[in-house]
């Protein structure tokens, strides 16, 4: 008999990678797909049983994985901030490990799903036991490698980021000149580029001391927890860039996860965008 594993799918391509590498493993796969956020195409990826849910109607379908035989899940695939803090409907046995404001950010209401599925003996396992190989390496990625300035931007850009995602803000600044022009907040990382291009096309004239070029760092969490949440990127990405007017972008190795690897390289050598992925350092 397959070993089962059950796959909570967020939005995106990953869940149907992940479901992909899942079953070359050998698992079979039950699928909790969220009405908000998946994809129809998970239907067609050869998962076992496909179980469609609402934000936050956990316990129908945590009794079907367990009634299945399911004790190891995945959460893979990003849901959209503004759905899990404003549309998310707990029912009674998830409110109870919801927290209610102040402390009612992102982290600690997924931190609540895994705690209700570790109450209901389900393992929930690393998102990257299946994506490892997206994550990306240390090096510069690109062509070109970043200027002087750059570089500088990255610097400060990333104390700044590390500053807003240990708050759980974001995980995404915009920097010129090491200024910060812009910071992720329940947007999202192409929302954030796009505003950092705006508001720089707006000071066109007014400001000879501030550069035009803009460097974008995503990092992870200093204690990032690798079941979910992971920062991505993508071709999207590139393109948000290309039309921002960004021509940097840094990243935290072994932390991030890049999908189409080859073709974001390509598309980014053809925009002239450097990517950077830097080693983490961690402080005590």
């Amino acid at each position: 008999m397959k070993p089962r594993l059950g796959l909570i799918a967020g939005s995106g391509r990953l869940p149907l990678l992940a479901l992909d590498a899942a079953r070359s493993r050998g698992y079979e796969v039950l699928v909790a797909a969220i009405r908000e956020e998946t994809v129809p195409e998970i239907e067609e990826r050869g998962a076992s049983s496909v179980h469609w849910m609402s934000l936050g109607d956990f316990s129908k379908v945590i009794g079907k994985f367990q009634r299945e035989g399911v004790q190891e899940a995945v959460m893979v695939g990003q849901v959209n901030d503004k759905h899990i803090l404003c549309s998310i409907r707990p029912d009674w046995k998830l409110a109870k490990l919801l927290p209610t404001p102040p402390v009612r950010h992102t982290d600690s209401q997924i931190g609540g799903v895994a705690k209700f599925l570790a109450r209901e003996g389900i393992t929930l396992l690393k998102m990257t036991a299946l994506l490892g190989p997206l994550l990306a390496r240390a090096g510069v990625l690109t062509r070109r490698s970043p200027t002087a300035q750059e570089q500088t931007n990255i610097t400060y850009g990333s104390a700044v980021a590390q500053h807003i995602a240990r708050i759980d803000v974001g995980q995404t600044v915009v920097i010129a000149d090491a200024a910060c022009v812009a910071v992720e907040a329940m947007d999202g990382t192409d929302a954030t580029i796009l505003r950092a291009g705006t508001l720089m096309r707006s000071l066109c004239g007014e400001s000879a001391l501030l550069s035009r070029s803009l460097t974008v760092v995503k990092v992870a969490k200093i204690n990032q927890d690798m079941r979910f949440d992971v920062p991505v990127i993508g071709l999207q990405t590139i393109e948000t860039m290309r039309n921002a007017g960004a021509t940097c972008l840094a990243l935290d190795a072994g932390r991030c996860l890049v999908l189409d690897g080859e073709a974001v390289i390509k598309a980014a050598d053809e925009a002239e965008i450097t990517i950077v992925v830097n080693e983490v350092v961690r402080r005590c």
